[in-house]
């Protein structure tokens, strides 16, 4: 991809996403203006544009980093997955010279695709999908284009005056061979070889869109290089059968079916030489490495919360939230809020396929952020989009500019409400603590995936957002001993804790995620395909690796509609509970809000006590759910009669705001939807809603 007009005239990103006192935050900026930028700090209270809510506020914090300007330079990007060997090799001009591989193409495209080269010489597959080979100017193409999603072995061949190429099926469809011919001089191979692209001026080109396998150079019958790519699957190095090392770049997807996978093992981690394969794309990038602008050193007397680098040049403007954690093992409030960032993450640049332009008038009239991932899919999609070849993408990063991970983006440009989700949405939780006087703390999914129950031990109360979507074992894990230590965990979201996903084992920022099998899902893992590469675990929902969301907060996800809200209504009447609605009138809650216009609403999670809903939990309130307004999830639905639940289809797609107490003296309060704190802020915080909330918040820090 070129550094083309298209990049926007000023982004940037953090290289750490969250960080503690002492901590040093690496900032990187593009800027392609020919003015220095300005940088400056403030605390994001609400990142909700919508001017009828309470609009974007934020705090003036140059008192930590005082406001300079630095020199504008543009930082290119480069998309495209590959693999280059460590070091050279060299053979001399006359030698018997073959270049060959397995592959499984994925994408017909305009371009040449190249799937092994060196110096002048590139086995590759052209512009009519044939395979061929090119020595200097000299190129011979077998004619016969390979079709896609099937296993060929390809060979090219310079010896004796004559260059050559052939191709054959392999696997249960073997056969279909071609071969072509032309004469040629000899050349001598002296170069790095690269694996999935052609290096040119020391920059990748034509990349390879599709599975490669046990790509190879020889001269005179001696190999010069060959790698087996089933060999560390978990890492970003493939070691050498012979010659040197490949290094792979942009993160290609590891652990997929190869050539002579034939169902018999899911588990690459049994039979990785079913899993001798990588899979390529042109537009895989997750990691821009941008070099670093500046940085900041995060002050022992910075208060934990949410806070935005400002930048603006020339009329352009950006901000860059990041966010800021208490020292770990000491608590500066009673309440910890838990931040998503591995939800905002796997979410980054989520192109949505119903974005239209048209959404442009109400950003600009909101004065919102203006980028949408749809306009600008160059800086990389997330993993609810695909890519250019059809294949789910599976790895998120937030080492990258992410739109909408912005103060004031908008997720639902055509919605009669605020039209949030994730990091904005989660502000309506932020401005309500503040509005309502409340000290808190906040931690961030990394610091349980990494620290365990020490990062949240010791609070009296922990808070979610309104979607805690993806976590590794290592975060539910801290939160169930949390729970089970004695703490009290509010869940004010829906579809939470619900896909499996693994870190990378050299670069913390990079996630991973396989759609495997249930699930409302943007797309399906190839059969074969289940298991992380990170780190050889089953994907999928947390559900069907037996750990439902039930067992966790006592809900989980059971429907979906579309972006609007309904009321709950009460349900119990048990007088030890009476607490939770002190100060409301009536039994209809929530019929308000600004993500969606109801408290209950977009995604719904429901009681099941088969899947670890506790037998002591209590039944605050339901959804008033409308007919029709919803889908079963998959792994609800058995047939188009029956479902898991055992009742009607409508009698399991609705909310459940519940109450559960643990054997520890843990509790949970779970709300079981996304759209509950979009109604906190609704007439400047007095609601019933917030006073809902404000009573199990207090409850929880008197204990």
């Amino acid at each position: 991809m070129s550094e083309a007009p298209q990049d926007l005239p000023l982004t940037g990103y953090v290289e750490q996403l969250s960080g503690r006192p002492g901590d040093i935050l690496e900032f990187k900026v593009s800027s392609r203006l020919a003015s220095p930028f300005n940088a400056r700090l403030v605390r994001s209270i609400s990142a909700d544009p919508n001017p009828e809510g309470p609009g974007i506020v934020e705090e003036d914090a140059s008192d930590f980093f005082p406001p300079r300007s630095f020199t504008s330079v543009h930082q290119p990007f480069f998309a495209g997955s590959y693999g280059v060997a460590t070091t050279e090799i060299s053979a001399s001009a006359g030698a018997s010279l073959a270049f060959s591989a397995l592959l499984y193409p994925t994408q017909s495209c305009a371009h040449t695709q190249t799937l092994v080269g060196c110096g002048d010489i590139d086995l590759c597959i052209d512009a009519t999908g044939s395979a061929c080979i090119q020595a200097g100017q000299v190129i011979i193409s077998t004619n016969t284009p390979l079709k896609l999603r099937q296993w060929y072995r390809i060979e090219g061949r310079l010896e004796r005056g004559v260059l050559s190429i052939s191709h054959h099926r392999v696997g249960r469809q073997a056969g279909d061979p071609s071969h072509a011919q032309t004469p040629c001089e000899a050349f001598d191979v002296q170069g790095t070889p690269t694996v999935g692209a052609h290096m040119r001026d020391g920059r990748a080109v034509q990349h390879f869109n599709g599975k490669i396998e046990k790509p190879s150079i020889s001269a005179d019958g001696v190999t010069l290089c060959a790698w087996d790519f089933g060999r560390d699957i978990q890492k970003t190095t493939v070691p050498a059968e012979t010659g040197p090392d490949l290094t792979l770049v942009n993160f290609p997807t590891r652990a997929v079916t190869s050539a002579d996978w034939d169902g018999a093992e899911m588990n690459w981690t049994h039979r990785p030489e079913h899993y001798a394969a990588i899979h390529f794309h042109q537009d895989d990038i997750y990691d821009f490495g941008w070099n670093t602008d500046f940085t900041l050193t995060i002050p022992d007397d910075m208060p934990s919360g949410i806070y935005v680098l400002r930048l603006d040049c020339e009329g352009h403007q950006e901000a860059i939230p990041f966010f800021v954690c208490p020292p770990l093992g000491q608590r500066k409030a009673d309440l910890c809020v838990l931040v998503s960032t591995f939800t905002y993450s796997i979410y980054g640049n989520h192109a949505r396929p119903d974005y239209h332009p048209s959404w442009q008038d109400r950003i600009t009239d909101w004065n919102a952020y203006p980028h949408n991932p749809a306009e600008h899919p160059h800086y990389g999609l997330s993993t609810y989009n695909y890519h250019t070849d059809g294949s789910g993408i599976c790895h998120g990063s937030h080492r990258r500019p992410l739109f909408n991970l912005r103060p004031g983006y908008i997720t639902f440009g055509a919605t009669p409400c605020s039209g949030l989700r994730h990091f904005p949405a989660d502000s309506h939780l932020i401005s309500w603590l503040h509005a309502k006087g409340i000290d808190y703390d906040l931690v961030t999914d990394q610091d349980l995936h990494a620290y365990g129950h020490t990062a949240i031990a010791g609070y009296k109360a922990l808070t979610t957002g309104s979607h805690p979507e993806y976590h590794t074992a290592e975060s539910l894990n801290a939160l169930r001993d949390y729970r089970d230590n004695g703490g009290h965990l509010a869940y004010l979201g829906g579809n939470g804790f619900y896909w499996r996903i693994a870190i990378h084992s050299e670069n913390d920022s990079l996630l991973e995620i396989r759609r495997a099998e249930d699930g409302i899902r943007a797309w399906a893992a190839e059969p074969g395909e289940y298991y992380n590469a990170f780190d050889g675990t089953y994907g999928g929902l947390w559900r069907r690796n037996g750990r439902a969301p039930q067992d966790l907060v006592g809900v989980g996800f059971a429907a979906q509609g579309e972006f609007f809200g309904d009321p709950y209504r009460r349900v119990t009447r048990d007088p030890d509970f009476d607490w939770v609605f002190e100060g409301v009138d009536g039994d209809i809650i929530g019929d308000f809000g600004f993500s969606g216009n109801g408290a209950a609403g977009f995604e719904l999670d429901h009681m099941d006590v088969r899947i670890g809903t506790p037998d002591n939990a209590v039944l605050l309130a339901r959804s008033v759910t409308r007919a029709d307004g919803f889908m079963l999830v998959p792994e609800e639905q058995l047939t188009h009669l029956t479902n898991l639940t055992g009742g009607s289809e409508s009698e399991a797609k609705h909310a459940d705001m519940i109450y559960c107490s643990y054997p520890g003296g843990g509790s949970v309060f779970a709300t079981g939807s996304i759209t509950f704190c979009g109604s906190l802020p609704w007439n400047g915080y007095d609601n019933n809603v917030s006073r809902i909330l404000e009573n199990v918040i207090a409850h929880a820090l008197k204990e």
